[in-house]
This record gives C-alpha cells, sequence and structure tokens, in this order.
C-alpha cells in the first residue's frame, strides 16, 4: 500500500507542477515565436495551429525530472543503475528533438537534423544504455516472458536496442500530429508500465522505475490541458521523440519489448501506415491511404479531430488491457 501511496502522490504532483510549468512555458514559447511549421498538405485543413508554439514537451519533461529530484532529495525514491538508464535516454532524446525543433524554427521550414545527424545521436545513446545496462549485471536476453523463451543474442543486443529506441521514438514521433493524440496515448502506455513494473521484482530498482513512470503520467496528464483541442502548444520534436525511446527503454529494462507491440498498437499501426503507403506507392505510384498517417486518413474523410482522437484513445486502451493481462497475469 506504501508503494501505491508514493505513486498516487507523486502522479498528483508532478501533474500540478505540469500545469504551473506550462503557465510558464507557454508565453515564453509564444514571445520567442517558437512557432509550429504546418505541412503544405496540412495547411488548408489546420490553418488554425500555424501561429501554435511548439517544443511543449519542455513541460512534462521538465517536470517529470524535478519531481524525481525533490523525490530523490527526500529519499522516497532511489537511484540506480535502471533508473539511471530511463533519465538518460529521456534526455538525450529530448536534447536531439530540441536541437532539430531549434533548427525547424531557426530557419523557418521543416529542415531540422539531417538523418545522418540523427542516427549518429541515437547511436550513442544506444551505446551510453547499453554500456550502463551491461554493468549493471544485465545479460543481453532476448526474452519473451510469455510463450517462455529466453535467448541470449550477445553484441547483438546492442543493435537491438538501437532498434527499439530508434522504433519507439519515431512511432510516437508520427503519431504526434492531432491535439492531445500522442500524449494521451503515452499517458496510457506509461500508466500500463508502471502497473508491469511493479511485477518484475527481479529488476534491481523495480519499485522506483514504477514510482518515475507515474510521475510522466502526471507531468502528461498536466501537459493534455494545455495540448487538448484546441491545443495552445504541440510537444514537438522534443517531446515526442523523448516519449517514444523512454516508452522503448522501459520495454528493454523490463524484458518486455515485444509487447511494447501491443501496448503501443496505434503507435505501431501509424509507423505500418506510413511504410505501407510510402512502398506501395513506389510499387503502384498510387496511394494506399488518403494521407500517412493514417489519422490524417481519417480526416480527410471528414472526421472531426476529437473523434479520430477518441477513438485511437480506445484502441490503446484495450491494447493496455490485454498487455496487462499477459505483462503481469501470465
Amino acid at each position: 500500500m506504501l508503494i501505491l501511496t508514493k505513486s498516487v502522490l507523486a502522479m498528483m504532483i508532478s501533474f500540478l507542477i505540469s500545469v504551473m510549468m506550462g503557465i510558464i512555458v507557454i508565453p515564453f514559447l509564444k514571445k520567442i515565436h517558437a512557432s509550429q511549421r504546418l505541412s503544405i498538405y496540412l495547411e488548408q485543413a489546420h490553418s488554425s495551429k500555424k501561429n501554435t508554439p511548439t517544443m511543449g514537451g519542455l513541460i512534462f519533461i521538465l517536470s517529470s525530472l524535478f519531481i524525481y529530484l525533490i523525490f530523490f532529495l527526500l529519499g522516497k525514491i532511489r537511484m540506480n543503475y535502471t533508473i539511471l538508464i530511463i533519465i538518460i535516454t529521456m534526455i538525450g532524446y529530448a536534447l536531439i528533438g530540441f536541437l532539430d525543433d531549434y533548427l525547424i524554427i531557426k530557419r523557418n521550414n521543416n529542415k531540422g537534423l539531417s538523418e545522418y545527424n540523427k542516427i549518429v545521436f541515437q547511436l550513442v545513446i544506444a551505446v551510453i544504455f547499453f554500456y550502463i545496462f551491461s554493468i549493471a549485471g544485465n545479460e543481453p536476453l532476448l526474452w519473451i516472458h510469455t510463450l517462455g523463451i529466453k535467448q541470449n543474442i550477445g553484441g547483438f543486443y546492442g543493435l537491438f536496442i538501437l532498434f527499439v529506441l530508434l522504433a519507439s521514438s519515431n512511432a510516437v514521433n508520427l503519431t504526434d500530429g492531432l491535439d492531445g493524440l500522442a500524449a494521451g496515448l503515452s499517458v496510457i502506455s506509461f500508466l500500463t508500465f508502471g502497473i508491469i513494473s511493479y511485477n518484475t521484482g527481479w529488476l534491481e530498482g523495480y519499485e522506483d522505475l514504477a514510482i518515475f513512470s507515474f510521475i510522466l503520467v502526471g507531468s502528461l496528464l498536466g501537459f493534455l490541458v494545455f495540448n487538448i483541442s484546441p491545443a495552445k502548444v504541440f510537444m514537438g520534436d522534443t517531446g515526442s521523440l523523448s516519449l517514444g525511446a523512454t516508452l522503448g527503454a522501459y520495454a528493454i529494462v523490463t524484458r518486455h519489448e515485444i509487447l511494447l507491440i501491443v501496448i503501443g498498437i496505434v503507435f505501431v499501426i501509424e509507423t505500418l501506415s506510413v511504410i505501407l503507403q510510402r512502398y506501395y506507392y513506389k510499387l503502384t505510384h498510387k496511394r494506399l491511404f488518403l494521407m500517412a498517417p493514417i489519422h490524417h486518413s481519417f480526416e480527410k474523410r471528414g472526421w472531426n479531430e476529437r473523434d479520430i482522437v477518441k477513438l485511437f484513445w480506445i484502441i490503446g486502451l484495450l491494447g493496455a488491457m490485454i498487455s496487462i493481462l499477459f505483462g503481469v497475469w501470465y
């Protein structure tokens, strides 16, 4: 009960701090003209969002780190290798996203960091991740609990880490196209990982890992106050890349990499829609969907933005419930 109480307290405090952070950060972003740059394909449908500030991911990232620091100084949460991996991943990808957002704003177009530079930075983070993961005594195992599969893949695990972080960060980035969509789905995903983390008693610092997950949930809920339609701020790459990579990091340290596909089922669907659209067009010179990612296809069909977000949240929630069933019960 003490762990549950600490988790609820952490969520509540992080929510309040995130709201206060939003009240401070959003006017500052407006003042420096950190406005969202719209795709030419969305200028008409999303014209009302043209001057909405971006880089709002700073709100929930700074709030989460601040609350963690306070809890750490008060002795309510500990520092260990597991938490260190999560925090380094979160900050590292936030910095990549921040640089990307900054360059887009400075150049006044949608050209931020080059793909090559992004890959290099993400490779550095993956190497640091793998190093800390290894010195913490973790074996390079591909572990599927439900199927009873436990395979040592040796040095290939470093590449596996890079793949998971790349896939998860880009999946959330692609999904971040409608007000509240990526943030709401991230709330569901981190809530799920918080519950699953409590069941990983074999993992060093599993209780602290769970509490940090709930801190993130509270901060994201505070961010949603400003990000729900009509959004007053967007998370930008600063937020989306950081959230996606942190989700991937949680999947890796809790050994639920495969289950991440179900937990983030909407992120997976969005990513697959982009991949399928690209290759289908190359083969046939026709579009498989009206527009990709697939949430824009729903928009093209006349769906209201809020209805699309609600539908995707429901799908995400169903995926989360199935994941808890397999991640905790079985």
